[in-house]
């Protein structure tokens, strides 16, 4: 016999002998040709942090993955997957060394079928595979030279230390792939990872479709992240050389990751062991402006601008009207051709910016601005040019040649570029000259000096004409417009003001056919102004019980607010007693139209209804923790959540909001506001409200987005409101009978579904401190983590408050409450 018949026979043996007469591994954390582990085992890494073993994502299913895990918190959060693509159908797993490499065979069949391996090409004698501190199981031999690592393979989660790139030797490429789903492992549709081409940087990709750049590296920080290497708890190092191209990063915070979620959001988690969950800091997508291209070619975004999208300088729309009705997917074009010797270009500098797609761009790395600026005058392809590296002044030239795209302005920390325009095209206050004669300077002196020389003579007869026609008065008022607090808190802010004719003009003298629906401060009209642009406009009755504090404090809040899932308040108008606000219209209306409608409802499946409540979440997370204030609402509900082409919800109508500082749990007051079935018991009955208020309201609204009912509905005498109705059906394990019977084929999302009325009923409780913050809640959403079980609810009214009387079915109206003085 020769050798070859021997190893086989002895590997074999192992085999055998690791199926039958398995060893305790439940203390170590390496796994050697002679011990195995199978499933209810686990190695535990050194320090007790991470943990390798078998795992279901989904209590109801028995397919088993073996995983990686956090050891000592309550809520089990899976950082890494093996045989995402192939699990074991049962308990039969075995985890074991062969042929040198770390394989899972099912020792449940006969033939002990592979179905995964680190499959490594090695003749070494011996190895094994150790769980080490970092969460990183890695494959060594005998000489103690690593052959594989699970880092070098990520899942959905970029751990401390791990490396995000590329290895140019091997051409290894780490980059993060989503779940499918909260339930299901397998690889997603999302991935997020570097791209070598041009100047590298980092995408998230939806397939092959890009949805959001990171920017290149500038020394600080990638152009796309303003906050990366602010936190002093993270440190981020970037590295490319010939070898290798990755980022990666360290953190004081022991139990910390980022994660990208089976829905594309790329969010970074932090464990607060005081609330025993996870904490969202942060996501890749906030506002519009962060979507990859979204005014394509030569144009700017800019949420804090009323229309996101302008063209650059020198720049114009390629199609005006596509353009003035918020179809950018044209992009703009140049107004004159550029000269091409050089002699009569120069360049416009843009401050603050989020650097453009640099696939067609290359870095100088010994040439400083004014020699990149001589550079690229050089070649007639060069369309811009910026700094490289702003870590230690500018240094290092990029260069851009083709269309500039992705491109969005910051209202404070980007980074300054200069786009190449013809000579027509400069302006001498943002100019950035390529070459000049005496002459022109001269010129430019001269006309400088008129029109100063005009500025200063009709700023002087303006002053006249205001002191005479006895402007002092308006002034006053204004003064109280502009320094009033927003509801004791926030300061005031500008936006466009539109004259109240025009409004009247585009809503057709507010026309009875253009209303849309009317709200608890007056009605809300349809209009079109005259670039064609639609627009919503709430006109506040005159009778109206939002006086000039809550106008205000609508206009001054909104306005600083910028998030994919809020309203865009466009501007507001005000004459007299008139009082008007502009938002951006959604032409599907408010969510109260759809899911409350038994013909419309069916417009929205499981997935879509899932969607919006995430969007809803993630609206009202941003109001807490992610703005520049932390907002609480105060009137969250089904009726001030719109829709817009896309059924994305938008949340609406900040009359009520309060602003808090960061440090401030809770506040008092003796003017209740909002919504009754929507308000917490704390606050209806005690003026006492939270962020955990708005929690409350939230529970509603899921509930109500399940069941397609009011939470005034009831049906039996056992629930008078549904939230006592899907309690009920939730102890009686019944829970599925509450959903909306429009959806159909609803029973292959049900263990979803059970999860949202879970996290429902944990927001609806009655005691504030049992509610869970919205980050909470985004957590549990996006994720398959461990919940509490609910008590019962506040406002559940069962069977102590029923009769013998007759079974009624009905709706109790929904009532606005605007005022009422607090116990």
């Amino acid at each position: 016999m020769n050798m070859a018949f021997y190893k086989t026979f002895f590997e074999s043996l192992l085999l055998v002998a690791f199926i039958f007469f398995p060893t305790n591994c439940t203390s170590i954390d390496t796994i050697t040709p002679i011990q195995s582990l199978r499933d209810g085992e686990t190695l535990i890494s050194a320090g007790e942090k991470f943990v390798l073993g078998f795992f279901s994502p989904d209590n109801s299913s028995t397919n088993r993955y073996v995983g990686i895990w956090y050891d000592k918190i309550p809520v089990q959060t899976i950082v890494w997957t093996a045989n995402r693509e192939n699990p074991v159908k049962n308990s039969s797993g075995v985890l074991i060394i062969k042929g040198g490499n770390l394989v899972l065979v099912d020792g449940g069949h006969s033939n002990n079928s592979t179905l995964w391996s680190t499959n490594v090409s090695t003749a070494a004698n011996y190895s094994s595979a150790t769980l080490t501190a970092l969460g990183n199981l890695v494959l060594t031999d005998d000489q103690e030279r690593t052959l594989w690592e699970s880092f070098d393979y990520p899942t959905n989660t970029f751990l401390p230390r791990m490396k995000l790139g590329l290895n140019r030797r091997t051409g290894l490429n780490r980059f993060l792939t989503s779940w499918k789903s909260t339930t299901d492992p397998t690889p997603g549709e999302f991935s997020f990872g570097v791209d070598s081409t041009g100047v590298p940087q980092y995408f998230l990709k939806s397939g092959s479709d890009r949805i959001w750049r990171s920017g290149p590296w500038n020394g600080q920080r990638l152009s796309g992240l303003l906050a990366m290497n602010r936190e002093n708890s993270y440190t981020w190092s970037y590295v490319a050389n010939d070898d290798e191209l990755y980022m990666t990063y360290d953190s004081n915070n022991s139990l910390t990751n980022l994660v990208l979620d089976n829905s594309g959001s790329s969010q970074r988690l932090i464990w607060n062991d005081k609330k025993r969950s996870w904490d969202l800091r942060s996501e890749s997508t906030q506002d519009r402006c962060d979507r990859y291209a979204t005014c394509k070619a030569y144009g700017s975004c800019d949420p804090n601008r009323v229309v996101e999208c302008e063209c650059l300088g020198g720049f114009e729309p390629k199609t005006p009207s596509e353009w003035n009705s918020r179809d950018w997917s044209g992009g703009c074009v140049r107004r004159r051709s550029l000269d091409c010797d050089g002699k009569g270009d120069g360049f416009l500098r843009l401050a603050n910016v989020k650097l453009p797609d640099t696939s067609r761009s290359r870095v100088e790395p010994g040439l400083n601005l004014e020699a990149c600026k001589e550079e690229c005058l050089k070649n007639c392809n060069c369309t811009a040019y910026a700094s490289a590296d702003i870590s230690q002044g500018d240094h290092g030239c990029l260069m851009w040649d083709g269309e500039l795209v992705d491109l969005r302005v910051y209202s404070d920390g980007g980074q300054d570029m200069y786009t190449r325009v013809a000579a027509s095209e400069l302006n001498g206050s943002t100019i950035e000259y390529s070459r000049g004669s005496q002459g022109k300077k001269k010129l430019l002196v001269t006309l400088l000096t008129i029109i100063s020389g005009l500025l200063l003579f009709f700023l002087c007869g303006y002053c006249w004409w205001r002191k005479t026609k006895g402007w002092e008065k308006n002034e006053r008022l204004d003064n109280v417009w502009n320094n009033n607090d927003i509801e004791e808190n926030g300061k005031g802010s500008e936006l466009i003001l539109f004259n109240v004719s025009v409004i009247a003009a585009a809503t057709n003298n507010f026309s009875e056919s253009n209303l849309l629906g009317k709200g608890g401060f007056g009605p809300v009209y349809k209009g079109q102004l005259l670039n064609g642009q639609e627009i919503a406009v709430k006109r506040l009755s005159k009778t109206s019980t939002q006086g000039i504090k809550e106008f205000k404090n609508e206009v001054t809040l909104i306005a600083k607010l910028q998030h994919r899932n809020l309203v865009r308040l466009l501007g507001y108008g005000i004459s007299g007693q008139e009082k008007i606000l502009i938002y951006e219209y959604m032409r599907n209306k408010s969510l109260d139209s759809i899911i409350f409608d038994q013909t419309r409802s069916a417009m929205l499946d499981w997935r879509k209804r899932f969607s919006i409540i995430v969007g809803i979440a993630r609206g009202i997370l941003y109001l807490h923790e992610d703005s520049r204030f932390k907002i609480i609402h105060r009137d969250l509900k089904v009726s001030n959540i719109l829709l817009d082409d896309d059924l994305d919800p938008k949340i609406s109508d900040f009359g009520m909001a309060r602003i808090f500082g960061q440090n401030q749990a809770q506040a008092n007051t003796n003017r209740v506001v909002g919504t009754y079935g929507y308000m917490s018991p704390e606050y209806a009955m005690d003026g006492r409200f939270s962020v955990k208020s708005d929690a409350f309201s939230f529970g509603v609204i899921l509930l109500e987005i399940i069941s397609g009912k009011r939470n005034g509905y009831y049906c039996d005498c056992c629930s008078m409101n549904l939230i006592g109705h899907v309690w009920e059906k939730w102890k009686e394990e019944k829970a599925m009978e509450v959903v909306d019977s429009s959806m159909i084929n609803i029973s292959s999302f049900s263990t979803e579904v059970l999860r949202c009325i879970q996290i429902g009923l944990l927001c609806v409780q009655e005691k504030a401190k049992d509610r869970p913050n919205m980050s909470s809640v985004v957590l549990m959403l996006g994720n398959e983590t461990m919940m509490l079980s609910p008590r019962k609810p506040a406002f559940c009214f069962g069977k102590e408050n029923c009769s013998d009387h007759q079974i009624v079915c009905g709706s109790i109206n929904e009532v606005t409450m605007t005022k009422m003085e607090a116990r």
